[in-house]
């Protein structure tokens, strides 16, 4: 990524709560302007994913300690109403399709 902008929001998606967008990780620096994030109630935050070893820690406690996910199932027939609800920040943690 060489030069990279982010492009002002648009209406429609400065809505919608708790959008991010993904940067990856490159040394080139990136602009952003004070008016895209405030306008939007935007943030920039940073965080490192770790290593495999810490991803496959993570996937071993959760099994052990019984953690589960948070989600809202959709059967397959009800894909739309799944992205929809996603889309508008009605879904309740995470949209997931049961096939």
């Amino acid at each position: 990524m060489r030069n990279a902008s982010i492009p002002a929001p648009s209406p429609k998606r400065a809505q919608l709560p708790r959008q991010r967008v993904i940067v990856g990780a490159s040394p080139e620096p990136f602009a952003v302007s004070s008016l895209q994030l405030l306008g939007a109630r935007k943030s920039i935050i940073g965080w490192p994913s770790g290593t495999s070893r810490d991803s496959e820690d993570a996937l071993r406690f959760a099994a052990l300690s019984g953690v589960r996910p948070m989600i809202e199932v959709f059967p397959l027939e009800r894909a739309a109403d799944g992205y929809d609800r996603m889309m508008s920040g009605k879904v309740r943690f995470r949209s997931v399709l049961k096939i």
